[in-house]
């Protein structure tokens, strides 16, 4: 590999023997580097793989505000609860967006700064996965760590693996998409009349949050609605006018009109979740 940029004395971009650009982090890795000069790999600590388009420079700038220790702590932490594998990160933009919130955080406690986070029943009931993910990671944070984070900050780290399905780099989008399913939720609620189960409820959710994505990166379902589609909506008229009502509140808060095939397949998801719970109760 050689170097491209020297950020600081801990961190450089580099181009690798593939011809991608690697931000590559390591003490004194910059040490009297210069661009095109081969890298050190005995110096060589971490590499990170930018994803998504990132700007490798906007990547690389941004892990030079963190901290080694909390960097460090960070990217062990993915690869001891199985969040990502050590060595070459391939979701750089989790790390970093960690490894800040980290560096944050551990600034507001020294300082005797506490945070409250009002989303921690959403992300609770809302990305039970992703929660429990968060908790293990918090836990394995603080082992490396001199100074400790508090337990509320696992609602937090929640959010950040979250987002990390999107293709955003900030958590704006996980906030938003978090507030119009509890208003979707509440929707199918009103309608039917009863409460929806935990289990049908959570299919549910994972197929907004693919919806989301897809929505996000202007990706809808298109091209099936002269089969699939209208037989749907031809089983299940009560659930496709709830789905056009949910489809009518995504397009207020994010902006995008559902298509039709969309429409459908919530429809099939919202006519299953109440009749999973219909025949539960």
């Amino acid at each position: 590999m050689k170097v491209l940029r020297v950020l600081n004395n801990n961190v450089v971009l580099a181009r690798d023997d593939q011809g991608e650009e690697v931000i590559l982090t390591g003490r004194g890795i910059g040490f009297s580097s210069r661009p095109g000069k081969p890298v050190d790999p005995t110096l060589i600590t971490r590499v990170f793989v930018p994803a998504d388009g990132r700007d490798p420079d906007h990547l690389a700038e941004a892990i030079t505000l963190i901290g080694e220790e909390v960097l460090s702590a960070v990217v062990t932490a993915l690869a001891e609860t199985g969040i990502e594998e050590g060595g070459r990160s391939a979701l750089p933009t989790l790390a970093i967006a960690v490894a800040d919130h980290v560096a944050g955080a551990l600034k507001r406690t020294a300082r005797g700064i506490a945070v409250g986070y009002p989303l921690q029943a959403e992300a609770q009931t809302l990305y039970a996965t992703e929660y429990a993910q968060a908790r293990h990671l918090l836990v394995a944070i603080n082992k490396h760590l001199d100074s400790q984070l508090d337990d509320s900050e696992a609602t937090a780290l929640t959010l950040h693996l979250v987002n990390a399905g999107f293709a955003t780099g900030d958590l704006s989008f996980t906030y938003t998409m978090t507030g119009v399913i509890q208003q979707m939720l509440a929707v199918v609620q009103e309608r039917y009349g009863f409460e929806l189960s935990q289990e049908s409820t959570a299919r549910f959710i994972t197929h907004v949050r693919y919806l989301f994505v897809r929505v996000q990166q202007h990706r809808q379902l298109k091209g099936h609605e002269s089969t699939i589609g209208k037989g749907i909506r031809l089983h299940y008229p009560e659930a496709t006018r709830t789905a056009q009502q949910l489809g009518t509140i995504v397009e207020l808060r994010l902006g995008e009109q559902l298509s039709e095939d969309e429409v459908s397949y919530l429809a099939l998801h919202v006519a299953r979740m109440t009749m999973d719970t219909h025949v539960s109760v």
